[in-house]
């Protein structure tokens, strides 16, 4: 019997933490055709979330192309900060 319960309070507990998950992407629109649509879709070229294309060449080239995109998105989101902190009125 406390194992009947033991299993029936899991699985309770699983479909409200399953329900509040579902209302969250659902939230974000990453469900169903629309998350694959914002998959395929590429974000801004200037803005630091884009994703630049793999690197092609063995494990090394890969790697140090890796490096190049993460301290160029890093920089460019550097840059944008400092231009953003350069245009707020000063007090």
């Amino acid at each position: 019997m406390r194992l009947i319960f033991g299993v029936m309070a899991a699985l309770i507990v699983l479909a409200v933490v399953g329900t509040l998950g579902k209302t969250q992407l659902q939230a974000l629109g990453l469900t169903g055709q629309r998350a694959a649509d914002a998959a395929k879709t590429a974000a801004p070229v200037n803005s630091p979330a884009a994703v630049a294309a793999p690197v092609q060449g063995n494990i090394v080239q890969q790697s140090q192309g890796m490096q190049k995109n993460v301290r160029d998105a890093a920089a460019a989101a550097l840059q944008q900060g400092a231009d953003r902190s350069a245009q707020e009125p000063k007090p």
